[in-house]
């Protein structure tokens, strides 16, 4: 179109001063720049954010997580500090279950609320040092610990994708793209993963879910395949017990597109160690530190977990714990980072605790900083990382 314009502009260009070759070449580089302005926005309209792994440090975009960055002698840089948040896309399919979790202002529950007040304060977490947070395709426990009656699964029973889910989660990972934090997604949780068929239908989920990722251009999302896999009683489908799960794990790993693919791991139970067969598979460690009420047993932990067949230099999340302490020296948090060890904060209401802001587990949730709590959390990852911009 541009070579057809002076020819259709001539017989007006007869009676005006004629461009000279400078203004045309000008012209033309104006119009090649604002091609190139506009191929740079459509790139960077998802995908800008790429997490990866190098030895056992964590890099976001090339560089390491908290570059430079020590605190109290211990090395930050290359770590991902992070919170449970898995109700970030939470419903309850249950009619008969789903005022269970109503506001207490509304005496409603509405998903989509939960939603946008959880992607409203993803800022607010972030300036305060936050690079990372779990979110779950079926959720966790929304009484904290327990079983529940309601139905919160991402996945229809045959393994498809449940589109109102997507639309909640593209709304998560959109503004987690944009404010370079990794997401920790994981994909089936114990409770839920009945409403799957069967084996057939795990599988489809998770081949499906790892297309969407590919399809949305998503790259700052690591794949946890379940919460705690486990094989006494907690999940229906054997393929999601430890000895199976690096099944999905390797599915995971096999599918790639243009030369990339999801990084990805399971997590176990609260102070088990994770197994052989899940180690040499994943490209990272997931382990808990639920149940460790002392420093020492996270230490513990630790250390048994680098003592197992095919461990090697890869990162290690502690990304689920439920012991805080912060204002004393020796705490699970500490413990875990002077091994280098990312760590994970696990907030929910506690027995007897009723007010709305205890909690990030607990449904309804607030997402926001309000409970001694989470301040406490916020300003130790503040002063540990010295916040993010």
């Amino acid at each position: 179109m541009y070579q057809k314009s002076p020819k259709a502009c001539a017989p007006k260009l007869q009676t005006q001063n004629k461009p000279t070759m400078h203004t045309l070449k000008s012209l033309q580089a104006f119009i090649w720049a604002l091609t190139l302005l506009s191929f740079i926005v459509i790139y960077n309209s998802s995908g800008q954010t790429v997490v990866g792994i190098k030895g056992n440090q964590f890099y976001l975009n090339g560089k390491p997580t908290y570059p430079n960055r020590y605190w109290n002698n211990l090395k930050i840089e290359g770590l991902l500090i992070n919170s449970r948040m898995v109700q970030g896309i939470f419903d309850d399919l249950n009619p008969e279950t789903a005022q269970t979790f109503a506001y207490p202002d509304t005496k409603k529950w509405d998903a989509q609320r939960n939603n946008q007040e959880f992607v409203a304060n993803m800022s607010l977490w972030h300036s305060y040092g936050l690079n990372c947070f779990t979110l779950n395709m079926q959720g966790g426990s929304p009484t904290g610990y327990g079983t529940s009656k309601c139905i919160n699964s991402g996945f229809n029973p045959d393994g498809s994708l449940n589109v109102d889910y997507l639309d909640r989660l593209d709304k998560v990972l959109k503004e987690a793209d944009r404010l370079k934090m990794v997401v920790i997604l994981g994909l089936f949780y114990f409770g839920q993963d009945q409403y799957l068929q069967d084996e057939k239908a795990v599988i489809n989920a998770t081949s499906q879910m790892i297309d969407w990722l590919f399809e949305k251009k998503y790259r700052n999302v690591l794949i946890e395949i379940a919460n705690e896999t486990s094989e006494n009683g907690s999940y229906n489908h054997p393929i999601l017990y430890p000895n199976r799960i690096h099944e999905l794990i390797n599915l995971v790993k096999e599918k790639k597109k243009k030369g990339y693919r999801y990084l990805v791991g399971t997590s176990f139970r609260g102070l088990i160690v994770p197994t052989s067969n899940v180690i040499k598979s994943s490209d990272f460690v997931l382990i808990h530190g639920n149940g460790g009420s002392k420093p020492e047993q996270i230490q513990e932990l630790i250390d048994k977990t680098k003592e197992v067949d095919g461990f090697r230099v890869m990162p290690i999340i502690n990304n689920e714990d439920d012991h805080f302490d912060f204002d004393k020296e020796s705490n699970n948090l500490s413990t875990s980072l002077k091994n280098y060890v990312s760590w994970g904060y696990f907030d929910y209401r506690l027995r007897g605790e009723t007010n709305i802001t205890e909690g990030y587990q607990t449904v309804p949730v607030d997402w926001g900083i309000h409970s001694e709590r989470k301040k406490a959390f916020f300003e130790k990852i503040k002063e540990i990382t010295g916040g993010l911009k």
